[in-house]
């Protein structure tokens, strides 16, 4: 891949996705470079139907399809950065039935906003966050794919439940989508128009609740597999999988109220993240242990070591 285009996809990364791009910058050159493209590809095929702004329906559709062709090979890319992804997807195989599922959920998202069950959700995460997980798992070449694959993807679909969890307020408003299933906001006597209307309850604090056990159960399993992935690439991804995570402790600190204030992490709580969690690293390099000690999610069993566990964490 030419320098220039890897540059332009690592100014798309670090613009739109500011903590999975730090995270990035401590993977080895072989990937890191690869996951700017990934990144940048990733971003402007979302960017397609989340930054519309009253583009049409058919319009979205084929951009779309102008990006599947180009990604997929068979269009010449008019973008660097679909240039440099061809150039990735021939030398990594990653499988057009990859790049099908993750260019037809963003097609989803042209006219499904609002999801019936969480099966239905995560059949969207198929291609939305599953897709995501069997490519980087691919540049990172791991020796034992097959055994890292179903962890990379449960990883994946944690990232992504927490960032709809993170940008309730922002979907709505911006987009009119609501990702929590209505089956998890019935279960909680939540009105789905009191959610439009931005107006904050008890019942939906449960709901938020729930969907974060949800997720967290995601992130034990997507960092038991951690351990399969190249010896230079377990910290990064483990880094990724801290500062996600680190929402959780912000969505908590205010009460579940993710209608009045989208939680953000702030520089210093990031660096904080990333120095707690390289200390325990230098001494621990089991990525399970790791993430248990210095995680926001909860090991799932009754914790016996007092106030040894855990670190005080910056507020700001």
């Amino acid at each position: 891949m030419k320098q220039e285009h890897i540059d332009a996809s690592k100014a798309i990364q670090k613009r739109t996705g500011k903590t999975f791009y730090l995270a990035t910058r401590f993977l080895p050159e072989r990937v890191r470079h690869a996951t700017h493209v990934l990144y940048a590809f990733f971003r402007i095929a979302d960017e397609v139907v989340d930054d519309a702004g009253g583009v049409p329906p058919e319009t979205q559709r084929a951009r779309l399809e102008a990006l599947r062709a180009q990604a997929l090979g068979e269009r010449p890319p008019d973008d660097s950065v679909l240039e440099a992804f061809q150039e990735l997807r021939a030398e990594y195989g990653i499988a057009d039935e990859e790049i099908n599922a993750f260019i037809d959920a963003m097609a989803t998202d042209i006219e499904t906003d609002r999801y019936e069950t969480y099966a239905d959700l995560e059949s969207y995460m198929r291609g939305s966050a599953a897709s995501v997980g069997v490519m980087m798992t691919a540049i990172m070449e791991p020796d034992d794919e097959e055994t890292a694959l179903p962890h990379a993807i449960k990883l994946g679909e944690a990232f992504q439940l927490t960032n709809f969890l993170r940008d309730v307020r922002e979907d709505v408003l911006e987009r009119d989508r609501i990702y929590i299933p209505r089956e998890t906001l019935r279960e909680h006597g939540v009105d789905p128009a009191r959610i439009e209307r931005l107006e904050f309850s008890d019942s939906f604090a449960a709901a938020m609740a729930a969907e974060l056990q949800r997720t967290e159960e995601l992130y034990r399993e997507g960092v038991a597999g951690i351990r399969y992935l190249p010896e230079d690439c377990q910290i990064p991804v483990l880094l990724a999988a801290v500062l996600y995570a680190e929402h959780h402790t912000v969505i908590r600190a205010q009460g579940y109220d993710v209608l009045s204030q989208k939680p953000s992490l702030s520089t210093s709580r990031k660096l904080w993240c990333l120095a707690k969690t390289r200390w325990h690293w230098h001494w621990n390099r089991n990525p399970e242990a790791v993430f248990q000690r210095v995680s926001a999610v909860p090991s799932g069993e009754p914790d016996h070591r007092g106030t040894e566990h855990g670190d005080t964490i910056p507020t700001q």
